[in-house]
């Protein structure tokens, strides 16, 4: 029976988060303006100054704003404000691993550390969020594995990692949202 209490104590479930997603951009889905990126042909460099490519403006923006985005060849363009932009065969975290869609979340290691596991089990109160993604959202299980650019995270919140953009116009739709007041539970 102790043990059982012991167990139950070390859970907890915690209201008041603000969660956001996360997503990689795709080139194809951009338009408009060009503009040429510099940065490293692959992750381990710094400083790099190599020519990139040539891509739509506003998804570079979006990398820059999100961390990734999928090229016309099918490698990814990442971002992170320690090494720039980089070439890559997956869109990464700001440490250098894979993004797992459905699974990978940032938050700032005083808040949650690497390797915390966590469910979203309410999306808040009075949140904007249709039942449809709030569902998706609460079914995966989150591990903390990035962190936010700094001055982007703040307490109590975490940013989920939802996979690549399904169309134009992506921040139009359902799918980017931010849940407000929205509980996690943390086994």
């Amino acid at each position: 029976m102790l043990l059982l209490l012991v167990a139950l104590s070390a859970c907890s479930s915690r209201s008041g988060w603000t969660v956001t997603v996360y997503y990689t951009a795709v080139a194809s889905f951009h338009g408009g303006a060009t503009e040429r990126v510099t940065g490293c042909p692959r992750l381990d460099c710094d400083g790099g100054s190599d020519d990139l490519g040539t891509y739509p403006a506003t998804f570079v923006q979006a990398v820059r704003d999100e961390g990734t985005g999928r090229v016309g060849d099918g490698r990814y363009l990442n971002w992170s404000v320690d090494v720039g932009f980089w070439l890559d065969t997956a869109p990464r975290d700001s440490a250098g691993g894979a993004l797992e869609p459905w699974r990978s979340a940032a938050a700032d290691p005083d808040v949650l550390a690497a390797g915390t596991r966590f469910t979203i089990t309410s999306c808040g109160s009075g949140a904007d969020v249709t039942p449809q993604v709030c569902d998706r959202l609460s079914a995966a299980e989150w591990t903390v594995r990035d962190e936010f650019s700094p001055g982007l995270g703040g307490d109590r919140h975490v940013d989920v990692y939802i996979g690549e953009e399904t169309g134009p116009d992506f921040t139009e739709s359902d799918w980017y949202t931010t849940l407000t007041d929205a509980t996690l539970h943390l086994p």
